[in-house]
């Protein structure tokens, strides 16, 4: 039995990230994990480029060891992805922060997210304020994640089911981020993409690009933004 149709207030999560950076290994305790949040977000984060504040500061409240297993968790701030269990990873915390400025949230938004894995992408969209809807397609994940949101509090909407739809009776979306890659970007997709809104998305197979794609005035404008590597989608095209 699956979370299908069903709105459960909790988020989801990134499936893979890009190639690990220097990392950071905290002290175990809720003071050392605060000083490697904090570490990382300056380090990692601001040090590359990341200048958004309220992503920084979503990347600063949001308990990273939380989403991960307990036996990785001192490991929960270095700048790598990390094995969730079923065969998918947590992304790196650059790609997540990356992701995240890069569909420009605000604080009302409607987020769309595709992939919920640990949950940790869908904590740091619903920290400033947006309304989330996550979609996780492996159900163990699914079930998982929706018990570490509940318990850390946030506020999100989680499916179990084929992203490759995304969830046509909430849309439309002013953001749309995608956490693993398809060969191809989702028709179905960008047609739940309201006026000004942006899909965030690894598109490739042996070679992946992250893109953004935005409703516009004249139609679908794309930006290519970085190479990357995520896990492949799964699902229906």
């Amino acid at each position: 039995m699956g979370f299908a149709g069903a709105g459960i207030l909790l988020a989801a999560a990134v499936a893979c990230g890009a190639p690990a950076r220097d990392g950071v290994t905290p002290t175990t305790g809720t003071g050392g994990f605060e000083a490697a949040r904090a570490r990382m977000v300056e380090q990692q984060l601001a040090a590359r480029g990341i200048s958004d504040p309220r992503v920084l500061e979503a990347m600063r409240a949001v308990p990273r060891h939380e989403f991960v297993p307990p036996a990785s968790r001192n490991q929960a701030y270095a700048d790598s992805p990390l094995p969730i269990g079923e065969d998918q990873t947590i992304s790196q915390p650059y790609i997540v922060a990356l992701m995240t400025e890069t569909a420009a949230v605000r604080s009302g938004d409607r987020v769309l997210e595709v992939g919920t894995g640990s949950g940790y992408q869908a904590a740091v969209l619903a920290a400033p304020g947006a309304d989330v809807y996550s979609i996780e397609i492996v159900e163990p994940l699914a079930r998982r994640a929706a018990e570490t949101l509940a318990r850390l509090g946030y506020r999100v909407h989680l499916r179990h089911g084929d992203g490759y739809r995304g969830w046509p009776e909430a849309a439309p979306f002013d953001a749309i981020i995608v956490t693993a890659a398809p060969p191809r970007v989702p028709p179905a997709l960008v047609a739940q993409l309201a006026p000004g809104g942006r899909l965030v998305i690894p598109v490739g197979e042996e070679e992946q690009e992250l893109q953004v794609l935005r409703r516009g005035p004249s139609g679908i404008e794309t930006r290519h933004v970085v190479s990357v590597r995520f896990v492949p989608m799964v699902g229906g095209p």
